[in-house]
């Protein structure tokens, strides 16, 4: 991301603040028009970013015969890290409790949402867990039933990983890459407008807002975003290195370029080279481990992106009236988990792929047009810690192998 649209959004941001706090009821009608397009717009693009993510990047992953163990090893230590990314998320979110962020409209919205959602008192976690096994190929795509879609993808991105190497797997292949191409050249069109919807974003909450209650609500959650990603660095990867016996400190020592690199880039692709390069070169890892492995953990090993798509979706479900019960809680966690394993080649990463998981479910989006500029610092933290975990993964590796081939 160049410094240019940093400062565009930064600025769009300031101006739709100003905007909102002038309280001019013709200027508010035409930011909540402009506010309502883009969500639109958001919505429209949001199963198929879905489906497509999930889909393709699990397809791309499923033909290495000859390294299963290896395989089975990077994939199984990224669903745990990802996993303890999410709960330590989810813990944070629970103790700092961000607030809500007040809307004069808060009410009327909750009790919209209330008045499409199934009766509570007679809808049991049956009825709930049977809603999401489909009955139809098309009828979730057309319903927007987001859990019922991941399903779905899940099981047919693993089902074409499992095709024999052959013609018609190739054309599926090239079809999907070719419709994900169509969706990305959208995304980047809807990205480069932009700014004007973070101006109507910003102005339509500022005109219903609470100055010092916003500040306080959102500051929570930036905590509760960065602190989890700090904690997930250093504590929780450190811990499972231990684990397996190996020195957290020297590993990170040897992969600090790289990972100061991800800081700096914001991509962990771009930042894949120097990683390979530091994990052989200053980890001792062994080569045929490292180029296996670590091109994986790149497209499927998230941990900032599963706890900012847990903590965000939260945020966003509850500033739009909704509460969690544990069962809730427990289950958006798994979906942050697939969501973050899916998210491979999305433009602009985990932000888009949550604002679309938030608009396929009807939320009221306007909070991720103020988040998006704070997303900037997020995302730098995020990726360092991806890069670390992709290192910590490939190090567990490299031990798991070399133990199984000594004996």
């Amino acid at each position: 991301m160049k410094k240019y649209q940093i400062i565009i959004w930064l600025a769009a941001l300031g101006v739709g603040a100003l905007l909102g706090c002038l309280d001019l009821s013709w200027l508010n009608s035409t930011m909540n028009f402009i506010a309502t397009v883009f969500t639109r717009l958001f919505r429209l693009l949001a199963v198929p970013t879905i489906v497509l993510a999930v889909i393709t990047t699990l397809a791309s992953l499923g033909s290495s015969r000859t390294m299963k163990r290896m395989f089975g090893t990077a994939v199984s230590y990224t669903l745990m890290t990802t996993i303890a990314a999410s709960l330590v998320g989810l813990g944070l979110y629970l103790l700092i409790a961000p607030g809500n962020v007040p809307r004069a409209d808060m009410a009327a919205q909750a009790a919209t949402a209330a008045s499409e959602m199934p009766d509570v008192k007679n809808f049991s976690y049956a009825d709930h867990f049977l809603s999401v096994i489909p009955d139809n190929m098309v009828r979730p795509l057309l319903e927007g039933n987001v859990l019922a879609l991941l399903l779905i993808c899940f099981a047919t991105g693993i089902a074409i990983s499992r095709m024999p190497e052959s013609e018609p797997k190739r054309i599926v292949m090239l079809g999907l890459n070719g419709v994900q191409e169509i969706l990305f050249t959208l995304i980047r069109w809807l990205i480069a407008v932009l700014p004007i919807g973070i101006v109507a974003f910003a102005a339509q909450l500022t005109a219903d807002m609470s100055s010092g209650t916003m500040i306080d609500s959102l500051g929570r959650y930036v905590v509760v975003i960065l602190a989890g990603n700090c904690l997930q660095f250093i504590v929780v990867l450190p811990l499972f290195l231990l684990a397996r016996g190996i020195n957290p400190i020297k590993a990170l020592k040897a992969m600090s370029p790289a990972v100061l690199m991800a800081l700096f880039t914001k991509s962990s692709a771009a930042t894949l080279p120097v990683t390979i390069d530091n994990a052989e070169t200053r980890l001792n890892i062994n080569p045929k481990v490292a180029r296996f492995v670590l091109p994986i953990c790149t497209t499927v090993n998230m941990n900032g992106c599963a706890a900012f798509i847990l903590v965000t979706s939260l945020f966003v479900m509850q500033n739009n009236g909704m509460t969690f019960s544990w069962p809730m809680m427990a289950l958006w966690v798994a979906i942050s988990v697939l969501s973050a394993v899916g998210n491979a080649g999305v433009p602009m990463g985990c932000y888009f792929l949550t604002l679309s998981l938030m608009a396929g479910m009807g939320m009221d989006i306007s909070l991720m047009g103020v988040i998006l500029p704070i997303y900037t610092i997020i995302d730098m933290v995020e990726t360092a810690e991806n890069v670390w975990s992709d290192s910590c993964v490939c190090a567990i590796t490299d031990r798991s192998m070399a133990q199984y081939t000594d004996k």
